[in-house]
């Protein structure tokens, strides 16, 4: 996406400098040498990734009730190439964990507690991750009976509209909501559209590193912070243009 918006800015001035406007072209190209910079060297990807993640920094600590629910959020799978088997992808693992040490110090208190898993078959590997990660959850202790698998959701306003159903059906008394820090501002947002305020709690924290010089990292995270705000955005324009489903009160059914 950056490197994109780049390649875009970097046309327009060598179009302009085609057409002899060269106070224009050597604007846009230096601009795009700052910005390159900013982004690489880790000023950009730093503001934006705080601005996101900074609520969301220090854990909660949780008084469960008699009936919860932890939504965990799918985070893709992969298929491998030579086994043709399909697993939790790279970034899923953090919430697959981080749901199941919620799980049990839920079970601890002895309140009843379910973990349902968000997320279909988004990248069309076979199987949905709310199954893959089913099996995970299995393999780390999590009673199988405790887990409810909602498979058809592809997106993270699918995660929400889909999980607000099961989540009435359930009467969950307390929601947590367990995602990567980076993904949890956009998440809360789009719950609380359908009706659903949980505990937010991040599986894992993403931070720029300060580079002298430019490193793909930085601009990789940017890419997803960008990503990020972008669903933020486009939910509010939604909501200005009537697009979206009529917003859900809290405790309407």
């Amino acid at each position: 996406m950056i490197i994109t918006f780049l390649i875009l800015v970097i046309t327009i001035a060598t179009a302009f400098s085609l057409l002899k406007w060269r106070k224009t072209s050597t604007t846009l190209y230096t601009l795009s040498a700052l910005f390159f910079l900013a982004v690489g060297c880790g000023f950009v990807p730093a503001y934006l990734l705080d601005n996101l993640q900074s609520p969301y920094d220090k854990k909660p600590t949780i008084q469960w009730s008699k009936q919860n629910a932890i939504v965990l959020l799918g985070a893709g799978t992969e298929k491998i190439a030579q086994t043709e088997n399909i697993e939790p992808g790279m970034f899923s693992f953090g919430r697959l964990f981080e749901s199941a040490a919620l799980y049990n110090d839920c079970k601890k208190s002895g309140a009843n507690c379910k973990i349902i898993i968000s997320g279909g078959d988004a990248k069309y590997n076979g199987s949905p991750e709310a199954l893959i990660y089913q099996e995970t959850l299995v393999q780390l202790g999590i009673l199988k009976d405790d887990i409810i698998p909602e498979p058809n959701s592809m997106n993270t306003w699918q995660n929400a509209q889909f999980t607000s159903t099961m989540l009435r059906q359930e009467k969950a008394d307390k929601v947590v909501l367990v995602s990567s820090g980076i993904h949890l501002r956009r998440s809360l947002i789009y719950f609380a559209h359908f009706g659903i305020n949980p505990i937010a709690v991040r599986a894992d924290y993403l931070d720029a590193i300060p580079s002298t010089l430019p490193l793909s990292y930085n601009i990789a995270i940017t890419d997803f912070a960008v990503h990020e705000y972008i669903g933020i955005a486009r939910y509010h324009v939604y909501n200005a243009m009537g697009w979206n489903p009529t917003r859900t009160k809290p405790g309407q059914a």
